[in-house]
């Protein structure tokens, strides 16, 4: 059974006007349990991480600064949330949800996480709606258990996964693979080890003729025996953040080629949202909850 990390604490309260889509997180899970896609059973509630899991990733004195409400104003602002109790809960979670992942992925091969991709966090600072990264902690916490061996981590939310990219590049057990959008936040991008950067208003055609040169290509080069996967639906035409010009119809073709190569690899994959800020929200809950029917099409 596919297991889905799922908590009502990952909708949090944001100010009126705020433009980060937090309903979205409740509108998924509810959309796929109306249609039928998946069952209360795929879904589980993480429990809060455990501290070890955090600080193995993220330098203690920014996780210090976190957990005790103390982040300097300039550092909240570049997150983009107001920080409080809740949302450091919240994180937590979210990261012990992928952590959870990956270790139901390697019985299912693959699992989801609602919430997550949160990849502009790096080892100690926070950005761009993400405080910690839950992916990085969830690769570091399958290394440090000795549960995988290589790990690749791809990541094609329309922004670089600079957080992702600067926490492991020493690390030469996992492979860090970015496909963004070239002119587009973060404005100061940091090294993964293979980044394609796209120029505005790229498409389907050319954006999936790249990612199908280019998977084959790093699942031979490093051999993973675990992925991570950060599908982020920013990526659309329609998103206000993206710059890039996908359709709905080729974002899920992203989604069906990764998912095929994970399968035809036969690796573990574990599924983290990502971004996405289209005007209508019910295209942005419709271009995520794609992303776990094509899963659960191929898995059938």
């Amino acid at each position: 059974m596919i297991k889905i990390a799922y908590h009502p604490i990952y909708a949090h309260p944001l100010p009126t006007g705020h433009r980060f889509p937090m309903l979205k997180y409740e509108l998924i899970p509810e959309q796929l349990l109306h249609e039928g896609t998946i069952t209360k059973q795929h879904l589980f509630a993480p429990e809060p991480t455990a501290e070890e899991n955090i600080v193995i990733t993220h330098e203690p004195d920014y996780w210090q600064l976190l957990k005790e409400l103390s982040l300097p104003y300039k550092e909240q602002r570049r997150i983009g949330f107001p920080l409080d109790a809740q949302l450091v809960e919240r994180e937590i979670r979210i990261a012990q949800g992928t952590i959870d992942g990956a270790i139901y992925a390697q019985q299912n091969g693959i699992a989801f996480n609602v919430a997550g991709g949160t990849h502009h966090a790096g080892s100690n600072w926070g950005e761009g709606f993400c405080l910690l990264n839950d992916q990085a902690i969830a690769t570091n916490y399958l290394l440090h258990h000795q549960l995988a061996k290589r790990i690749l981590i791809i990541d094609l939310d329309v922004h670089q996964g600079n957080g992702t990219a600067q926490i492991f590049e020493k690390e030469n057990r996992v492979f860090t693979f970015s496909m963004h959008g070239d002119k587009n936040f973060p404005f100061r991008k940091e090294k993964s080890d293979l980044d394609i950067a796209l120029a505005d208003g790229t498409g389907d055609e050319e954006f999936l003729t790249v990612l199908n040169e280019q998977l084959p290509f790093i699942f031979d080069k490093h051999k993973p025996d675990f992925v991570f996967y950060l599908a982020g639906v920013d990526v659309l035409a329609t998103d206000k953040l993206g710059k890039l010009a996908l359709s709905k119809a080729a974002c899920k073709q992203r989604d069906q080629i990764v998912f095929e190569n994970c399968l035809k690899n036969g690796l573990p994959v574990q599924v983290s949202m990502g971004g996405g800020y289209s005007e209508d929200i019910k295209i942005i809950v419709d271009a995520h909850c794609n992303t776990f029917r094509t899963a659960f099409e191929l898995l059938s």
